[in-house]
């Protein structure tokens, strides 16, 4: 796929390239993101859009679908306990935390190549299609860059448009810094991921297992646009930047901010500021993070919503 072939563009750009190179499937998964997923043969292709498609409704005026689940829906999930790492730094797989709560470890990822400081996709919750939005620690930290919030803004639209609650997981240090972040628009780019949240009036369950720092806790599903129900693990943290950051800026001598921070991650480096103050419902046990939301979808089902009429919002396009 391309609007002009490498003919045209050589001719215009003495560019050499291959019609692979500038439209392949490779290039439109990891590269550009027009295509959501690629596969081997038509087969496959036929046979994943099938289960795809069994996670949607027929129409938009449908609820969300639900099949007889297999999966206990108060299942426990001690795996859970181990899975965040001591040290807040580093690194582990949010598919960790997704497989394991969703039914049968079933999850169907949406654009697996492009963007994978995020993760997006369908899964089924006591048999209940939901999606899921989760921050991936292992890809640049879990930070949001302009990609990686198109990618997720327009998979939360996608849900609201078709009543698919929306299940998110934050892990997020902040937005992704630097000069060709900022050049290209990234306070635009990442309004669309606010926005879809903001307006999505599906039910909309938030979990925070570690890093919930600045604005990128904010357009994470946070109370303040609208969630249903926003819970917090043990060791979540929800600041407005990490203890070594937070203390260079506000104690200027490096000496006074080594000391100031032990006090500031003592302070801060914890939920309970923030439950508190009502930014989240709960600090919940891990192990019981399945059951909770299983809880509260059931709870939810019937949410009903809407924004004021409007001929059409002007969304951040």
């Amino acid at each position: 796929m391309f609007i002009t072939g490498p003919d045209v563009v050589k001719s215009v750009t003495n560019e050499e390239i291959t019609q692979e190179e500038l439209g392949g499937a490779k290039t439109h998964t990891q590269i550009s993101g027009v295509a959501h997923k690629a596969f081997e043969n038509d087969i496959q292709a036929l046979v994943e859009m099938r289960e795809l498609l069994s996670y949607l409704p027929s129409s938009n005026r449908d609820n969300s679908p639900q099949i007889t689940a297999s999966d206990p829906a108060d299942r426990l999930v001690p795996s859970l306990e181990t899975v965040i790492p001591p040290e807040s730094t580093t690194p582990y797989d949010i598919k960790d935390v997704i497989n394991p709560v969703i039914d049968d470890s079933e999850f169907w990822e949406i654009q697996p190549d492009f963007a994978k400081n995020i993760v997006v996709g369908f899964a089924r919750m006591d048999g209940r299609t939901v999606g899921i939005v989760a921050n991936q620690p292992k890809v640049a930290a879990g930070c949001l860059d302009i990609q990686a919030s198109i990618k997720a803004g327009r998979f939360v639209r996608f849900c609201d448009a078709f009543n698919v609650p929306i299940v998110t997981f934050v892990d997020v240090p902040g937005f992704l810094p630097g000069t060709a972040q900022e050049h290209n628009g990234i306070i635009t780019h990442g309004a669309k991921l606010l926005y879809a949240y903001a307006e999505a009036t599906v039910p909309k369950i938030t979990v925070i297992t570690r890093k919930a720092y600045g604005g990128a806790y904010d357009v994470m599903s946070s109370k303040h646009l609208r969630g249903d129900a926003n819970y917090a693990w043990p060791s979540a943290e929800v600041a407005v930047m990490g203890a070594k950051g937070a203390v260079s800026i506000i104690f200027r001598d490096p000496k006074e901010a080594e000391k100031q921070e032990q006090e500031y991650v003592d302070k801060f480096a914890n939920p309970f500021p923030a439950a508190t103050r009502g930014y989240v419902d709960d600090i919940i046990d891990p192990v019981t993070t399945r059951r909770q939301i299983c809880a509260d979808l059931a709870i939810l089902a019937n949410k009903k919503q809407s924004n004021p009429w409007k001929k059409h919002a002007n969304m951040p396009l």
